[in-house]
């Protein structure tokens, strides 16, 4: 990552999707704690769905340890089965999940999937499809820790080569094997996008 990205950083709220459990791997533990001291360290507020279980709950857990703002937005029949966690600087209890998503995309620069469950995935696939249809730019990662995501990683290439993935070039999204990876990945893919923006005329805060 060249200085102006470092100087300059667009990525200041970062929105993660990851499992209410924690899985069958230490390392996926150990990658959401990983996640959120950098997020801490780097000054960029986490915004995830509020709870205090899994690898929800470590990654926000983290982020606070380390002096990190945090946003948990939850909605109100989940307050209990996912444990709401209280002690974040924002905690938004909503009516629904739809606008529960809502308020998470709006609140968010970029994306990331850490391993989870259906749930996980839902949400990173709605990201996808959103920014296939040119609803959004917003830059979408998906941390492979321990090549979790490969198997849907296969499937994007069959989906492609199956032809049901006319426009891949549309399907932006980044891959990163290593946590420390993660927030320079997405500065530059924000820079890009803002680059290509900027060249073609138009504005780069749509």
């Amino acid at each position: 990552m060249n200085n102006s990205l470092h100087n300059t950083p667009q990525i200041r709220s970062l929105c993660v999707y990851c499992g209410s459990s924690s899985g069958s791997s230490t390392r996926f533990s150990a990658a959401a704690e990983d996640l959120g001291r950098e997020l801490a360290l780097a000054g960029v507020r986490l915004v995830y769905g509020g709870g205090n279980n899994g690898l929800m709950g470590t990654l926000a857990r983290s982020v606070l340890q380390h002096g990190g703002q945090v946003t948990g937005i939850i909605p109100e029949f989940l307050k209990n089965r996912e444990v709401m966690l209280h002690d974040v600087q924002e905690a938004i209890v909503v009516p629904d999940m739809h606008t529960r998503k809502r308020l998470m995309f709006e609140k968010a620069d970029a994306f990331v999937a850490l391993p989870g469950g259906i749930g996980t995935l839902e949400e990173l696939v709605e990201q996808l499809t959103w920014a296939q249809l040119g609803r959004h730019k917003k830059p979408i990662l998906l941390a492979n820790i321990d090549q979790f995501w490969s198997p849907l990683l296969t499937l994007l290439t069959h989906m492609q080569e199956t032809g049901f993935l006319h426009h891949a070039s549309d399907m932006r999204y980044l891959v990163a094997d290593e946590i420390g990876q993660i927030l320079p990945m997405l500065e530059e893919g924000a820079a890009k996008t803002q680059s290509r923006e900027t060249d073609n005329g138009l504005n780069p805060s749509l």
